[in-house]
């Protein structure tokens, strides 16, 4: 597992490294043919330039709204998760009489649990598996398309059992099944998130009038020194490229990049809290995680 709390500049250059490079060559040819060859008659007028970079910020305010809603409403999903894996366990504790049987059968369920928010994690980010989840799903010999939903299913399992086993109240069973249920709503909406493709056309279509933009940008500058006229030419659509960029890593929050929401801390979060209520021995962290960001 890596822990990594903070993002370095580095990842981020490397991520638009080709924009950059394309920025730089076009600034320092456009440069030359408008100070040293005849194109240094040519003279755009900044207000086409400004016409044309108020089109792209207004384009890259919606879409950096959107993405940023799109990673919040994930991160909002996954601390709904936290407080109904806590209250579903409380809940069992609390109405479940106390026997050592009883005690095995909590144990269980909350181990299967704690491999319910791992592998619902690792689906999202369509990784392989973790070894804690792997064997666990050897061990109880489990397979399915889905396992995320196959184990919530286990759970529904247990649940009726429980009921029959201890003759819990009823209504209790319907509180229980609420929060069973909210579980089930969570992994769909991760599941809409993760299978919901952002409009590809938008992205390009702002990548384009970037590069228009780029094209005309510096024969509204030729009346400026060289120097300057190349240092404008480069920055100012690099910064465009650099808030398009961080607008399209925001919109996919499950692609185990250091942006992501942090499934994983979030579920060693919740085995952490599961093994405390229940007073259960807590598991020895692995290398199981390795190669997930987690912020």
């Amino acid at each position: 597992m890596i822990l990594n709390n903070k993002i370095s500049i580095f990842y981020f250059i490397n991520l638009i490294k080709l924009d950059i490079i394309v920025i730089i060559l076009y600034a320092l040819i456009s440069g030359m043919l408008i100070h040293l060859t005849p194109f240094k008659g040519v003279d755009i007028s900044l207000s086409v330039s400004a016409m044309i970079g108020t089109l792209v910020s207004l384009l890259l305010a919606f879409k950096t709204s959107q993405s940023y809603e799109r990673w919040w409403e994930a991160r909002i999903i996954w601390g709904g998760i936290v407080n109904d894996s806590r209250s579903l366990l409380r809940i069992l504790k609390q109405y479940i009489p106390e026997s050592p049987e009883s005690a095995e059968d909590l144990e269980q369920f909350a181990r299967r649990h704690i491999i319910w928010c791992y592998s619902l994690g690792e689906t999202l980010r369509r990784t392989e598996f973790s070894v804690k989840v792997s064997e666990y799903l050897k061990k109880h010999d489990l397979t399915s398309d889905n396992i995320p939903n196959f184990l919530l299913n286990k759970h529904s399992e247990d649940l009726s059992r429980f009921q029959n086993k201890y003759s819990l109240n009823p209504n209790i069973m319907v509180h229980i099944d609420s929060v069973v249920a909210r579980l089930n709503d969570s992994m769909g909406r991760c599941e809409r998130i993760k299978n919901t493709v952002f409009p590809k056309s938008y992205s390009l279509l702002i990548r384009s009038i970037i590069y228009v933009f780029l094209t005309i940008f510096p024969f509204g500058l030729a009346h400026m020194a060289p120097a300057a006229e190349i240092s404008i030419t480069i920055l100012i659509p690099i910064l465009f490229i650099s808030i398009e960029r961080t607008a399209m890593i925001l919109q996919d929050p499950f692609e185990n990049r250091p942006t992501d929401t942090p499934v994983s801390k979030i579920s060693q979060t919740i085995e952490r809290n599961l093994e405390e209520l229940l007073a259960l021995p807590q598991a020895e962290q692995e290398d199981a995680m390795r190669g997930y960001y987690i912020l």
